[in-house]
């Protein structure tokens, strides 16, 4: 009769692991062919060499990570020096999308707690008024802060009508112009995750440290801030990966001298005179890093978790 009871369960437990495995194909082969499938096809073509016209010719090369780490000259027969040309695109990228992602941190969090705090019935309100510029292509909202920001635009208009300048601040074409095109792009990438873990969090936690005479930032140093950092480590890494990667904002408010790792890739697929290889391959260093910061957050968390448990 055991015996029997456990065959039944055993071909029970098989039978649910061979359901999921047909419930989890969809998601599988949606991965495998528009995420693992593009990734796959820069990986190869970042080892080819460059066609003069645009293009690649099926040869294998390291060309494209040499010429992104290393000055040969104008004709490649000088000793190789560090190219720090691409190096300081890789990391005005990443100054910049950390200047984004602690922006967006400093403006997200106090959003994000006062959201969560309103009455449960007007919470969504806020969250629409929160998402609804998504509802607009990326594109158009950053020509639309490009227009507002431009000299004769309607910032400057207001502050020269006011009194408050004498003359238009020139804003377009500036680090700054890029911080804000980034900060209004991702900004709600911060606040969603955060609201998420703060509408969770214990508010009695908050009450039974002021009975015990704490004061409201040893609280939210102590207390509201370890409770929702899962919130806080997921809304970072939502702003600071796009930011990394984004093209339309330094293109567009930054100009030429705020040139970022994004549109340095963008460029090299536009157009005939590409380097379809060199773009594949900075491509690549950019996942590389990525993952790197993806692997080391993944870590610092377990092991935070791990010393709570």
């Amino acid at each position: 009769m055991a015996a029997g009871a456990a065959t039944g369960g055993s071909v029970r437990a098989d039978t649910y692991k061979d359901a999921r495995g047909w419930l989890l194909l969809p998601s599988w082969a949606v991965l495998g062919i528009f995420v693992l499938g593009p990734v796959c096809m820069m990986l190869v073509y970042s080892f080819l060499t460059k066609e003069f016209r645009g293009g690649v010719i099926w040869e294998f090369s390291l060309a494209a990570y040499d010429q992104f780490f290393f000055d040969r000259g104008l004709f490649g027969d000088e000793p190789p020096t560090i190219e720090w040309t691409y190096i300081a695109i890789f990391w005005r990228s990443i100054w910049q999308a950390g200047a984004a992602t602690l922006l967006s941190l400093l403006i997200g969090f106090p959003t994000a707690y006062f959201i969560a705090t309103r009455p449960e019935h007007i919470r969504p309100v806020w969250v629409f008024l929160i998402t609804i510029p998504y509802w607009v292509n990326l594109l158009i909202r950053t020509v639309s802060m490009k227009f507002l920001l431009r000299d004769q635009g309607p910032l400057n208009d207001f502050l020269t009508g006011t009194g408050l300048i004498d003359s238009p601040l020139h804003i377009i074409n500036t680090n700054f112009a890029v911080q804000l095109g980034l900060f209004y792009s991702y900004l709600p990438f911060m606040v969603l995750p955060i609201y998420a873990a703060v509408e969770r969090y214990n508010f009695s936690l908050s009450e039974a440290a002021a009975d015990l005479y704490a004061s409201k930032w040893t609280t939210l140093r102590r207390i509201v801030l370890p409770a929702v950092k899962p919130g806080v480590v997921a809304g970072c890494i939502l702003v600071f990966v796009p930011s990394m990667g984004s093209f339309l904002a330094p293109d567009l408010l930054g100009g030429a001298k705020n040139f970022m790792i994004g549109s340095l890739i963008e460029e090299q697929f536009k157009g005939n005179a590409g380097n379809w290889p060199f773009g594949a391959a900075a491509s690549m260093i950019l996942l590389t890093m990525v993952l790197i910061i993806l692997l080391f957050s993944a870590r610092q968390q377990a092991k935070a978790d791990k010393a709570g448990g």
